[in-house]
């Protein structure tokens, strides 16, 4: 694999995708200027006789309010995000590792230490989702200091040590490029968005009596260009998040050295999700961007869609090998697991 090509490819989209964010906002603005320009003169003949023009300031006013909840909206949502990496994983049902008594959590916790070493970085907390027998992971928090890894019961239980190290090297990526600070920003910025909407639609509500006012009509107008402007958002954190996994993989066959540690990963998970066992049961709305790969089925055709905030499987494994590779397998040890068996490390 050519990471530092692919790594430099996915930077440079993800510059490209970030210009294109600034440019909605700014075109956002421009519409909901536009359209309620436009609502103005339709409702201006009923509303203010005998005045020629817009109001002092109106599309100050326009613009500032339009600012103020899609910037409000994007400092709330990052807010609630901001209460930690630890207690984020908590939320979404990780636990502190019990490395003292099992031996698959200890090799886990090993690995982490020994990738900050070889990634000079201070080591992440580790956590375990116990409940969780997909194989999945995912990172949060808002730097190194405050950052989470957590992984799957399967992935402990059905993935060989170097695997597992690919696995975890992915993860320290998005923590290393800065990625779970991204994800952040850009999850406040699309709750931003679709304040705007919100705020149209309960222009257009009726009141009490079951009228609706003259506020109806810039109400609509509010509503269609918010709706576009979160849809844009939301395509444009869902690409952004694409370009970020591409990053990842490439830095984690970079720490480690060897492309047969995450590409096997990969094409378990793929063998898995054809056989129905890829799905998550519990996904966190705040983790499901921040996830290794996306929480269901990782084979539908939703999961390729623009919305898609994972590339497919078969893109990522190619990338990582460089020519189409088979699922792989998972071992009759590794079944066993799954049916509650339990061998010596």
């Amino acid at each position: 694999m050519r990471f530092f090509k692919h790594q430099e490819q996915a930077r440079a989209q993800t510059r490209r995708l970030l210009v294109l964010f600034v440019l909605t906002l700014l075109l956002l603005t421009l519409a909901v200027n536009a359209a309620l320009a436009l609502a103005w003169w339709l409702i201006w003949p009923f509303a203010v006789l005998g005045q020629s023009s817009y109001p002092a300031y109106f599309f100050h006013v326009n613009t500032g309010l339009t600012l103020l909840f899609v910037l409000g909206g994007w400092g709330l949502e990052a807010s609630n995000l901001s209460a930690g990496g630890v207690k984020l994983a908590r939320r979404a049902g990780a636990r502190e590792l019990w490395s003292s008594s099992r031996d698959a959590e200890q090799r886990f916790d090993n690995i982490v230490q020994e990738l900050a070493i070889a990634a000079n970085m201070k080591p992440p907390t580790a956590m375990v989702l116990a409940r969780e027998e997909s194989i999945n992971a995912f990172a949060a928090g808002w730097d190194e200091d405050d950052a989470v890894v957590a992984v799957t019961r399967g992935a402990l239980e059905q993935l060989t040590r170097d695997e597992l190290q690919g696995l975890i090297a992915h993860e320290f990526s998005h923590i290393r490029e800065g990625d779970t600070r991204l994800n952040m920003h850009l999850s406040g910025m699309v709750f931003g968005l679709e304040m705007i909407f919100n705020l149209g639609r309960s222009m257009c509500e009726p009141n009490d009596e079951g009228d609706r006012t003259l506020l109806a009509l810039p109400g609509i107008a509010i509503k269609c260009v918010g709706f576009l402007g979160w849809l844009a958002g939301r395509l444009l954190r869902a690409a952004v998040s694409r370009q970020r996994e591409f990053l990842a993989d490439a830095r984690a066959v970079q720490f480690t050295r060897s492309k047969e540690g995450l590409g096997g990963v990969l094409r378990k998970i793929e063998q898995l999700a054809h056989a129905g066992h890829a799905k998550m049961r519990f996904s966190h709305p705040a983790v499901l961007h921040m996830l290794l790969v996306d929480a269901g089925d990782s084979l539908s055709r939703v999961s390729d869609g623009w919305l898609a905030t994972h590339p497919p499987l078969t893109e990522r494994i190619f990338r990582v090998y460089g020519r189409r590779m088979p699922p792989l397998p998972v071992t009759a040890q590794e079944q066993a697991k799954r049916s509650g068996m339990v061998f010596p490390e």
